[in-house]
């Protein structure tokens, strides 16, 4: 006890000494539902200090106890989370190091600490998903998401194994948990457009396309999404023209032309619908009005397809001289028409044209091997060795492949869509031998 503590304490003593000498007087001490007791006034101030004292010392006691317990199990806490956080240091390297299975034994020792800790069951979902085990990695993924059902990259996590599983239709509804938390969540809504997408849903893809472009900030990404929206509007007029839905079809068809001039496929599918309509003259006329205003050699292709299917050979002549009387230096139409002339038989026609083609500035191995192929039916044996030889490595001199210019890949067939980095509107013909694999 201090120096003034104790002189505090004696000098209380001596004022209830002084006080004692001057009230001598007795009182009655009524006890509720008890005895009457009669005592001195000093005794009676006394009691109530010391029951005053004993009260606050009670008080005391239990604040300090609990400041202790609390401090202890801050403490513990403490120690606790220094243990997690070291083994999930631990862990983290170790994925880093690409060591899983030290990773999954330091994450382990985080769940024996904590059961619901979220990170740890993430990553070892993680882990699991890495080595094929998709449905241990769902239960992990999905323990960490009964624990937070808001936690987004929980959320994400269950749709990625559901993806793995082919749980298509479970995978678009957690997709949908995520968009009713975060509306304009970006991730989740690419990643509902692949499932869509697989699932040739034209309809939903366009509203959420629409949105997605909305969401994107910067004018190149807008660019790139609103290109992809017109993809989409061209898959769905596909779709309608495959299940009979020509005036649908028609409709979405010209309404991507209206959008996007540039955009061929449109061209081709209009086409397409008009044919099958059987209405074969306006079909005739679209492509070359077609041709007129985009001067695309896809679509010279198709118009000589179809010109050649109702026996009007001579009409498709025509319509090549016209052009070339338009543009008489573009060495693809002198091809196509000496393409053309060969395939009905018009070799000195043929000959002619291919020869007037400015080989400096047009260098496809097509032209060498069609040219040979002339020779040789004007029995020219040396001048087709001499053609064949330039066009060494030509399987099939007659087939121009098309090739995307985005990607390079090179196909037999035209499609509105590349079949491999799957962009619209990219296929043209290889008449320049330009196109890199």
């Amino acid at each position: 006890m201090s120096k003034l503590a104790m002189l505090i304490f004696l000098a209380f003593l001596a004022a209830l000494g002084f006080f004692a000498m001057e009230n001598k007087d007795m009182v009655d001490i009524k006890v509720p539902f008890g005895s009457l007791y009669e005592m001195p006034k000093i005794a009676l101030i006394l009691m109530s200090t010391i029951t005053g004292a004993l009260v606050i010392l009670v008080a005391f006691f239990i604040r300090d106890t609990k400041r202790m317990i609390d401090n202890l199990q801050y403490q513990k806490r403490q120690k606790k989370e220094a243990r997690i956080h070291s083994h999930y240091s631990k862990a983290l390297n170790a994925i880093l190091a690409d060591k899983k299975e030290e990773a999954k034994e330091a994450l382990d020792e985080i769940l024996k600490e904590e059961p619901g800790h979220v990170d740890a069951l993430l990553r070892l979902g993680d882990i699991a998903l890495d080595n094929d085990d998709t449905k241990t990695a769902f239960e992990y993924y999905k323990k960490a998401r009964d624990i937070n059902p808001a936690d987004l990259q929980a959320l994400l996590s269950v749709e990625t194994a559901m993806e793995k599983m082919q749980r298509y239709d479970d995978a678009t509804r957690y997709l949908d948990e995520i968009l009713e938390i975060d509306a304009g969540n970006l991730t989740a809504l690419c990643r509902k457009r692949s499932i869509l997408e697989m699932q040739d849903r034209w309809d939903d893809l366009l509203l959420l396309q629409k949105s997605i472009v909305k969401l994107e900030q910067n004018d190149k990404d807008k660019d790139r999404e609103e290109h992809r929206r017109l993809g989409y509007k061209y898959e769905y007029a596909r779709a309608s023209l495959e299940n009979g839905e020509l005036e649908k079809a028609e409709k979405a068809f010209r309404t991507l032309i209206k959008t996007d001039s540039s955009f061929l496929p449109a061209y081709l599918g209009t086409a397409e619908v008009i044919m099958t309509k059987g209405e074969i003259e306006e079909a005739i006329n679209f492509l070359e009005k077609s041709f007129e205003q985009l001067n695309s050699v896809i679509l010279l292709a198709r118009l000589e397809d179809l010109l050649m299917s109702v026996g009007e050979p001579g009409r498709l002549i025509r319509f090549y001289r016209n052009a070339l009387a338009r543009n008489p230096l573009d060495n693809s139409l002198k091809f196509l028409l000496g393409k053309l002339y060969y395939r009905l038989e018009m070799v000195d026609d043929a000959l002619e044209i291919l020869n007037a083609i400015d080989t400096s500035a047009f260098t496809s191995p097509e032209l060498y091997g069609l040219r040979g192929e002339l020779h040789m039916k004007r029995k020219n044996i040396p001048a087709a060795i001499d053609e064949f030889r330039r066009a060494c490595g030509i399987q099939s001199v007659m087939n121009v492949p098309y090739c995307c210019a985005q990607c390079g890949f090179k196909s037999a067939d035209w499609s509105g869509r590349c079949l491999s980095c799957n962009e619209w509107n990219t296929y043209q013909l290889d008449l320049y031998g330009t196109c890199k694999t």
